[in-house]
């Protein structure tokens, strides 16, 4: 039953138990994990380790917390998959409607406006960060055009500092024009592929 479930019961069952001081605030004792919520890990060789939930693997059971890493032997850095029972909510991510309302069930009218002040707070910061990431996006694509025109600007001094006759001034050219080109594609490669990373990113922290 636990591994043939269907996947909407199966996100249900990926739940934490919540820290001391929200179980008596919510008065419950446990809850689905979800991306944004802080987790402190309370076994293995992490305990002890707090962040925020970067990822829920549905299908296998496990949450990922950012900085609970391992490192594999071509020395790249992945997320080390802990499991939802084996960690400890200490900060509840409010911004889903949804969640609040089911929060909110049975509780007194002034803690329901104190969890509708601190989602404000948590959807601004979450504003904040899209806007500081979008920012950053725009620099690296103004500083790789910047580089692209300079090594332009190069092939461009080069080709005119060079007397040729015209066969090689047109081979020169041509040769010149193909470094622009590579240069350009190197760029735009490398630009492309941190645009993928951080794609597959906010998609692993979507899933």
């Amino acid at each position: 039953m636990l591994y043939t479930a269907p996947l909407h019961k199966k996100r249900k069952w990926i739940a934490s138990h919540l820290a001391d001081d929200l179980m008596l605030r919510y008065k419950r004792r446990s809850i689905p994990i979800v991306r944004g919520d802080t987790a402190k890990v309370m076994r293995g060789e992490f305990k002890g380790q707090t962040g925020k939930v970067r990822r829920v693997d549905t299908k296998k059971g496990t949450i990922e917390i950012e900085g609970v890493t391992i490192t594999k032997v071509d020395g790249k850095k992945v997320p080390r998959p802990i499991h939802a029972s084996n960690v400890v909510i200490t900060k509840l991510n409010l911004t889903d409607p949804w969640r609040r309302r089911k929060l909110e069930e049975g509780l007194p009218e002034e803690m329901k406006r104190e969890i509708e002040k601190e989602a404000e707070e948590q959807i601004k910061e979450m504003e904040e960060e899209k806007l500081r990431e979008e920012m950053e996006e725009k620099v690296e694509e103004e500083e790789i055009e910047e580089e692209v025109e300079e090594i332009e600007e190069e092939v461009e001094e080069k080709i005119e500092g060079e007397e040729k006759p015209e066969g090689e001034t047109e081979k020169k050219t041509e040769s010149g024009e193909e470094e622009i080109g590579e240069e350009v594609i190197e760029k735009s490669e490398e630009k492309e592929k941190g645009k993928e990373k951080k794609k597959e990113k906010k998609g692993e922290e979507e899933d």
